[in-house]
């Protein structure tokens, strides 16, 4: 199924000038249609791989800004229990009856801190993972979308090669087909 009405009306002008070709028993149409048949499924291959890898990146993005939000809420936290770690510390320096009391809160405080660090440092390195994995899949996004951009010309090169009943626009989509295969190639190395 297409992504695009706009594919499903170009994949119905494929079929048409393939049908086309067939009653007119020319050797170029012939091979034309069926190349371009070709390069319009390689083209719609493309461009939902190109969907797929935009949509990853959409998702990777949201998921390290998520990650980025609990880390700054464990921060938040860690610097609350440092403030509590402190005023306690204060208190019992102060001396008095509960002085022993508050030293035993501000050290449950900053003990506290520790496993809350952790855990903020965690969701940092989660996040990183995150960030490094969408800008992997924007990379890939843009590569496809120059190689199924190269597809969709090619599509329309080889047509003027029926128009025309010309072999040099037909050789100049197989050039630009060639290109866009290898870009889609290269947008996964």
């Amino acid at each position: 199924m297409s992504d695009s009405p706009f594919e499903e009306i170009e994949a119905r002008e494929h079929a048409e000038h393939a049908e086309h070709a067939a009653h007119e028993n020319s050797p170029l149409i012939s091979q034309v249609t069926m190349t371009i048949a070709v390069m319009a499924v390689i083209a719609a291959i493309g461009a939902s791989l190109e969907t797929t890898e935009g949509d990853k990146t959409i998702v990777a993005k949201n998921e390290a800004v998520l990650l980025q939000n609990q880390a700054t809420d464990a921060w938040n936290e860690y610097e609350a229990k440092s403030l509590k770690k402190n005023l306690y510390a204060i208190a019992a320096d102060q001396g008095g009856p509960k002085a022993a009391a508050y030293a035993k809160v501000s050290a449950q405080n900053a003990d506290d801190q520790k496993g809350i660090q952790a855990k903020a440092k965690g969701f940092e390195e989660a996040r990183d993972k995150k960030s490094e994995e969408a800008e992997v899949h924007e990379k890939r996004h843009g590569r496809l979308t120059l190689a199924s951009t190269l597809l969709h010309m090619a599509i329309a090169i080889a047509t003027l090669a029926i128009i025309l009943q010309q072999r040099w626009p037909w050789a100049t989509a197989l050039g630009l087909t060639a290109v866009g295969l290898g870009l889609g190639v290269w947008a996964y190395l």
